[in-house]
């Protein structure tokens, strides 16, 4: 495979059979058909254009929170750069490219007096958090966001308002093959060192908490009830993943090189030389446990993408 499988001939980088799993956090996985870096905004907009239609585009950010199976993703995989890594605070706004680590955006907040602490601790990228309506400490994409900015399959520039994304638990309803570049968040004001003190404290407790030096994928699980269809911070329930699944007795539970966290029982952890298949295979054997035992079926939170191997 090494003809552009676009009419358009890109400024970025356009790799043929780019194996994935060094792109992941988990380190699992085949290659893409194609990876695209693009250049700039510009660069991605003529690329999509002139992509045929019957050709898949699956958008990856920094693969926190991915699984891509052992065969690879017959698609290209468009990775944004340094072209969509920016942040600028204007005022009571805060705008971020969808490249840009969740982290970064939170201290870069902080730093101008802008609350996004919840960002923190959030393993990933904008574009992701926003896709997936990530959330911390009682504090969602979906209770910040104002619009979304993103590249239609066809290569169109549009901008989303956040109520037209129905940001829900873990969800949004952005279109397939729309490629994400980044978005808006209203900030209230805060005492800058106040907020850097609030982020040293979360993520002390995370790493008190979390197999954070570990190679994982977050939360493994959602929550079995969290949000209601609002998908705002004021309908959490108490029932959580980890409970469940410890209740099931799977804590600590392995396939191959993957294991249930010992530190965390919802973190599925890469102890050493694990394909994507067993990964998995173990997530499936705990839902399966967890609804014998006690009749609740728990959803992946952790995407899984591309073909089985052979």
């Amino acid at each position: 495979m090494t003809e552009c499988p676009s009419s358009y001939v890109p400024r970025g980088v356009l790799t043929p059979d780019r194996s994935l799993a060094e792109l992941t956090w988990l380190r699992v996985g085949g290659p893409a058909d194609w990876l695209f870096q693009p250049a700039d905004t510009e660069d991605l907009c003529a690329f999509l254009a002139g992509l045929p239609p019957e050709v898949a585009v699956f958008p990856m950010g920094v693969g926190s929170n991915l699984i891509v199976r052992d065969g690879g993703i017959r698609a290209v995989v468009i990775r944004l750069g340094r072209g969509f890594n920016g942040i600028e605070v204007q005022g009571e706004r805060v705008i971020a490219g969808a490249a840009a680590l969740d982290a970064h955006v939170a201290r870069r907040a902080a730093a101008e007096g802008r609350d996004l602490t919840f960002l923190r601790t959030i393993p990933g990228a904008i574009g992701g958090a926003i896709r997936m309506n990530a959330g911390c400490y009682g504090s969602y994409v979906a209770d910040h966001l104002i619009e979304a900015h993103a590249i239609t399959r066809a290569g169109e520039k549009v901008v989303i308002p956040a109520a037209d994304l129905h940001l829900a638990y873990r969800s949004s309803t952005l279109p397939e093959g729309w490629v994400l570049t980044g978005g808006v968040f209203a900030a209230k004001a805060g005492d800058p060192a106040q907020l850097e003190a609030r982020m040293e404290d979360q993520l002390a407790k995370r790493d008190a908490s979390q197999p954070t030096k570990e190679r994982s994928a977050g939360s493994t699980f959602r929550n079995p009830a969290g949000y209601s269809s609002t998908g705002r911070a004021d309908d959490v329930h108490d029932l959580k993943a980890w409970k469940v699944i410890d209740e099931a007795g799977m804590r600590g539970a392995r396939v191959g090189g993957a294991q249930m966290s010992e530190m965390h029982s919802n973190f599925m952890i890469n102890a050493g030389g694990a394909t994507a298949e067993d990964l998995e295979t173990l997530g499936e054997e705990v839902r399966k446990k967890v609804l014998q035992t006690q009749g609740i079926s728990l959803e992946w939170e952790i995407m899984r993408v591309g073909d089985h191997k052979r």
